[in-house]
């Protein structure tokens, strides 16, 4: 057997098991966490191993052994003879060639696999359905000779569906990289339907939230930054060099004295005139259905907000005759008069919180309008998703807004991918309804975690697509610094999760209660362009990394 760099140690303590084994190995050997090692067995089969604990041990019998041995404590004393001494390693079993999963036996050699053995044990050889999610280095430091670098592939049917769908990303603020994984893997996903290779009948769409900055505002753009090395990774990973197509923008609607987005004038301007720029606002008759997506974070335990929502929809009292936000304000400020209301029981400091939250989000802000000019370039948000079709990307800035805004905005597009897809739309025929339609949202914490109000209307709809997404053709793609956060029932029917770098005392919390303790001591110091992912298909957490964004980066 190649490579040969321990035995098997089975010891009366430490017996190996159907899980895990022992080996011992040269002080001198380096190996990782994740590296794949390989054990002779019987019947001439292979168990693998991945590798989850490293310890060095010597025949010191105690550390009080040690500091009298040094000349009771003498840091300068050089000692006549090196104690005998080895690294012992813990590994746990992943699979065996003939499915023989009796314990290892004494003795028995270990060796480094090769790049082929890695992709069996890994059970990464007979991927079907092929979706490319980073690539895996494996020996580093055991010399250029061992080193084994190779990609690493998702089945895409339990990435967007059928067997399973949506994905979260989980990391601390900036030396993640999670919108930049997260990317990664959209571009993956559209160059694999854009392919005329592609054998599957699916087609996918893209609905991004751009949720920082500028961060997505120029996705289709060349980044100018990357070197011979990073498009070199993009060969090796078989994905084309360039960036995303087909995308379009929509920027909340601004006015002179209010600006809705970090783009400046010009950048929307050319993108304008280029034909993939849109500005979006809300129309009262047509957008009043959407009010309770103002109150997602407002508790109302009554739920006498929604009594309100419920007599303005349904057009009680004068609400029948309204045609725009400043007539739908001033009808609330009569409401709030006392004895004015015809509902009595709607109380006057009901209305009166009532106009408080309709008042901050819609009175100074440009995006809620009397109408929508096409010939300027003008849509609304739900008549925009209607238009969408396969390998179409939206991007929908809302990071200026503020967060009722941004979550009005947010559940806004939600909706309109929900009725989609759902059929809900009469004047959209079901063959130009992409089968699959992703959408991405950073900051997930704003909307789903355990602290929004349960009656939120964004969280139930987040919770719906979580549970029956995948039927639907609705796939979640989220991110949030901490993953403990979230509601139980969204990141629960995730199906793929990728941790980034995080803190102490986030690997703390029952969400890493599965992660071996090496591994997640791993996660507190994991680089950028790193992960450590979790899917149904591969039998071991994998350590994966990815290169940097092929669209512009602003800094």
């Amino acid at each position: 057997m190649k490579n040969v760099i321990g035995k098997i140690a089975a010891t009366e303590k430490s017996p190996t098991t159907i899980d895990d084994f022992y080996f011992w190995t040269s002080k001198d050997m380096i190996l990782s966490p994740f590296d794949v090692i390989k054990v002779n067995h019987i019947n001439n089969s292979i168990t693998f191993g991945v590798i989850e604990e490293i310890s060095h041990i010597t025949d010191t019998a105690s550390y009080l052994t040690s500091y009298i041995s040094n000349d009771f404590g003498d840091v300068s004393i050089q000692p006549n003879t090196q104690r005998i001494g080895m690294n012992y390693v813990r590994a746990k079993v992943v699979g065996n060639t003939a499915n023989i999963y009796i314990p290892v036996r004494d003795g028995e050699p270990v060796s480094l696999a090769d790049a082929q053995e890695i992709k069996q044990a890994l059970g990464l050889d007979k991927i079907k359905n092929p979706l490319v999610c980073g690539y895996l280095e494996m020996y580093e430091s055991a010399g250029e000779d061992k080193k084994v670098s190779l990609p690493i592939h998702f089945n895409s049917h339990f990435l967007i569906g059928p067997e399973g769908a949506h994905l979260n990303i989980s990391g601390i603020s900036g030396l993640a990289s999670k919108t930049s994984y997260a990317m990664f893997l959209l571009k993956s996903i559209q160059h694999k339907y854009l392919n005329k290779k592609n054998e599957t009948k699916d087609d996918v769409a893209f609905v991004l939230l751009n949720v920082k900055g500028k961060d997505l505002l120029a996705i289709d753009e060349p980044n100018d930054e990357l070197t011979t090395a990073d498009y070199e990774i993009y060969k090796k990973l078989e994905l084309d060099e360039n960036p995303f197509s087909n995308v379009k923008y929509f920027y909340p609607y601004s006015d002179n004295s209010i600006s809705n987005t970090y783009a400046s004038k010009q950048e929307i301007e050319s993108q304008i005139e280029l034909d993939k720029a849109y500005k979006f606002k809300y129309i009262f008759e047509k957008d009043k259905d959407n009010l309770d997506l103002l109150f997602s974070n407002v508790d109302d335990p009554t739920q006498t907000m929604d009594s309100i929502i419920n007599y303005i929809i349904s057009e009680q009292g004068n609400f029948g005759n309204i045609r725009n936000w400043e007539q739908f304000r001033n009808e609330v400020d009569e409401h709030c008069k006392p004895g004015s209301s015809k509902d009595k029981e709607i109380t006057v400091s009901s209305w009166r919180k009532f106009k408080r939250i309709v008042n901050k989000s819609t009175k100074n802000n440009p995006i809620f309008a009397s109408r929508a000019s096409e010939q300027v370039r003008e849509v609304r948000m739900q008549d925009a998703i209607k238009s969408i079709r396969k390998n179409d990307v939206f991007v929908v800035d809302i990071a200026k807004l503020d967060e009722g805004l941004q979550s009005f905005v947010f559940g806004d597009v939600m909706r309109a991918v929900y009725d989609l897809q759902l059929g809900q739309f009469e004047d959209v025929e079901e063959k130009d309804i992409p089968s699959k339609i992703i959408i991405f949202i950073d900051e997930l914490n704003k909307y789903a975690s355990s602290d929004i109000p349960k009656n939120s209307p964004i969280l139930r709809q987040l919770i719906d697509i979580a549970e029956r997404g995948r039927s639907l053709g609705i796939v979640l793609f989220s991110a949030e610094q901490f993953k403990s956060a979230i509601h139980d029932r969204v990141k629960g029917n995730c199906a793929t999760h990728a941790y980034g770098r995080t803190n102490a005392i986030e690997i703390s919390k029952n969400d890493y209660r599965f992660v071996p303790p090496v591994y997640k001591n791993m996660m507190t110091r994991l680089k950028q362009g790193e992960y450590i992912i979790q899917n149904p298909i591969f039998r071991s957490l994998l350590n994966v990394k990815f290169p940097k964004p092929l669209y512009k980066q602003f800094k």
